[in-house]
């Protein structure tokens, strides 16, 4: 009776040990019964502390692991091990004191966690000298501890100091090299190996082509190959060289090398007997060369020569058609695709948010089996790019209430759209999420100012600016210079223009267009003649058309309207909307109804539908005294069925 009530315990105990929510009562449970039969339990209990410890969930195995009557070796070594991956050496530490019995897996794991990093390297050797029983692994973990650290040369001399070596001994002292710069020591090191083998080849290759050396590994690759009684299994490494021709443009040598790889085993080269063919990693790693290249035709030409592909393949594809906005042949691959992934949804939705159809989008948003946290922020991304403000704060609420955490790049994108809303207090609502759930990086904080300055609120927007200290980039320098000019604080935004140069920060046209927006709104017309010139002869950035829109403003709203007419006439493009707008509006200030005419005909032509520029002309006539003009305009706007536009703006509500 005893044993069967033991039995419904313990099985009871296994379902709620399962549930991370009732873990906790489980171990509880436990721990009130009778010892149990050692031999036979232990090993069910260290495979549940291991599971625990894989699915992330170390506090709940060192839960398991104190309720434990009995432990044995593996248990301690288990718990030890969970506490090295998280990097919670103390803890380890402890651990491994309390020991009754250690093995030599328990002195290899602490040292592992000891050598990990460069400030508690010392006391991982001074373990490694007390270990009573030394293995392979013992040096190996050691010998890789140098080399992460950069003590090649300690490495070395412990590597010298092996009486037996492994292939892991020599591919961890080659890799060590590599990492560390040293392509001539590794590969002098390669060349002493007793039996090269696959893994060595590889990490040979990889390394020298991460120092950028592609003809040292070709050459390196070439050797292997001519040797009779070379390795066999290279194709990893001949994968790897392809793909680092693709990173460096080679694509002539990529394709050589790729045409090398027989398809079969049966395409034997001459006499010699061929180990290895193509796989699908081969296969894909070419076609991203073709891809990086903007050979789009050449990939898609090897993705239908494939024999076999994989989801990599398919979204490879799926995702390049996406991002190059062919979304009618990125669809056609999804349905053909036998079982479309997460990122699979994920290429579809993105592509079709940034191609600006929201609807199509959320067509397969709504489809999508998995949602991930991609998923909605593609979404939201979409709306704020495509200035469907509201909808993109709507899509953060839902994401929210379907248990999703937003990340940085949710609340970056909500940020946007705050600022476009002119939404201060929801825009602070999402700063306070930011403080709460990540790490504001320098994007987040660049958002931050940007919210602020366009919610009025500059000197938050100052405090955010200043609180990045030295890790600005120029993106933050534009936020609080465009900032304080679209505040109109012209002599602020200047300042930090200066600075900004001090600090041998390049300004880009972006900066240029705030700065010439200040000019205007403070009146300095020579200050904005100077900066345009700076701009083009002294930082070599071919103006656009919002610099010169903001140099007719800077020039025409003082009064040198037909200055400004002419810099119209010199412009390399014709002018848009906005640089005759900027005419316009100079021409009402200063009363010039003639340059008003030509500005107003030309905004009609572009924006036939906007009544802006009938009513402008009409204000002018009548400031004249100009009747007759002004009813004739009146009369033509009614002709064209033009309405006079409501003025409007955003008030948030709270």
């Amino acid at each position: 009776m005893r044993s069967l009530k033991r039995t419904c315990l313990w099985m009871k105990l296994q379902w709620e040990t399962s549930n991370y929510r009732t873990t906790i009562s489980g171990l509880k449970k436990f721990s009130s019964l009778p010892p149990w039969d050692e031999n036979l339990d232990i090993r069910k209990w260290n495979k549940k502390i291991s599971n625990f410890i894989r699915g992330g969930q170390i506090n709940e195995a060192r839960r398991l692991f104190d309720t434990l009557q009995y432990k044995n070796t593996v248990t301690w070594n288990s718990m030890i091990s969970g506490y090295v991956k998280n990097r919670e050496i103390v803890k380890a530490r402890k651990l491994f004191d309390e020991m009754p019995q250690r093995d030599v897996v328990s002195w290899n794991l602490i040292i592992s966690g000891y050598v990990r990093g460069s400030k508690q390297i010392e006391e991982g050797i001074y373990l490694f000298d007390k270990m009573p029983v030394r293995d392979e692994v013992s040096w190996n973990t050691l010998i890789g501890g140098y080399a992460r650290n950069g003590k090649m040369n300690e490495a070395l001399d412990m590597f010298r100091r092996m009486s037996e070596r492994d292939t892991i001994s020599w591919n961890t002292m080659i890799t060590g090299f590599l990492q560390n710069g040293d392509v001539v020591r590794a590969m002098e090191l390669f060349k002493e190996m007793p039996q090269q083998d696959s893994a060595s080849i590889s990490a040979l290759v990889s390394g020298i082509i991460q120092n950028g050396k592609l003809d040292e590994a070709a050459k390196v690759l070439f050797e292997v190959k001519s040797l009779s009684d070379g390795v066999t299994d290279v194709l990893h490494a001949y994968n790897t060289l392809i793909a680092g021709y693709g990173q460096c443009g080679r694509i002539v040598e990529a394709r050589r090398l790729f045409d090398q790889i027989p398809s079969h085993l049966d395409e034997g080269r001459g006499d010699k007997q061929v180990s290895f063919v193509k796989n699908v990693v081969t296969w894909n790693s070419m076609m991203m060369c073709y891809i990086k290249a903007g050979d789009l035709s050449s990939a898609r030409k090897l993705f239908d020569d494939m024999l076999t592909r994989d989801v990599i393949s398919w979204n490879t594809m799926i995702s390049v058609y996406a991002q190059v906005c062919n979304l009618e042949e990125a669809a056609k691959l999804f349905h053909e695709m036998p079982n479309p992934d997460s990122q699979s949804w994920n290429s579809m939705i993105s592509g079709y948010a940034q191609h600006g159809d929201l609807e199509l989008a959320r067509s397969f948003f709504d489809k999508t089996p998995n949602k991930s946290l991609i998923s909605w922020n593609s979404m939201i991304s979409g709306y704020e790019q495509n200035g469907e403000y509201e909808e993109a704060v709507r899509f953060l609420h839902q994401l929210q209430g379907e248990g999703e955490r937003p990340d940085k790049h949710t609340l970056s994108a909500v940020l946007s759209a705050c600022a476009w809303l002119s939404a201060l207090h929801l825009g602070m609502q999402i700063h306070q999420l930011v403080i709460k759930l990540v790490i504001a990086d320098v994007p987040i904080n660049n958002a931050l100012i940007t919210m602020y300055s366009r919610c009025g609120v500059i000197s938050d927007a100052r405090s955010v600016f200043d609180e990045m200290a030295l890790k600005r980039d120029v993106v933050s320098w534009n936020s609080i210079i465009g900032g304080y000019a679209y505040n109109g604080l012209a002599v602020e935004a200047l300042k930090f223009f200066e600075e900004m140069k001090s600090e041998n920060v390049k300004p880009t046209h972006i900066t240029f267009v705030s700065v010439l927006s200040a000019c205007a709104h403070a009146g300095l017309v020579d200050e904005g003649r100077r900066q345009f010139k700076s701009m083009v002869y002294e930082y070599g950035i071919e103006p656009l058309m919002e610099h010169f829109a903001s140099l007719v403003d800077v020039i025409g709203r003082n009064g040198y309207v037909e200055e400004a007419m002419n810099l119209i006439k010199t412009m390399p493009f014709e002018p848009d909307s906005a640089v005759w707008g900027a005419l316009l509006g100079a021409c009402r200030i200063h009363n010039n109804v003639d340059f008003a005419i030509i500005a107003s005909e030309s905004l009609m032509k572009l924006e036939p539908e906007s009544s802006a520029p009938y009513v402008m002309l009409h204000r002018l006539y009548t400031d004249a005294g100009r009747w007759e003009d002004a009813t004739r305009v009146k009369t033509v706007m009614q002709g064209n069925k033009i309405k006079k536009q409501a003025g409007y703006s955003w008030i948030e509500l709270q």
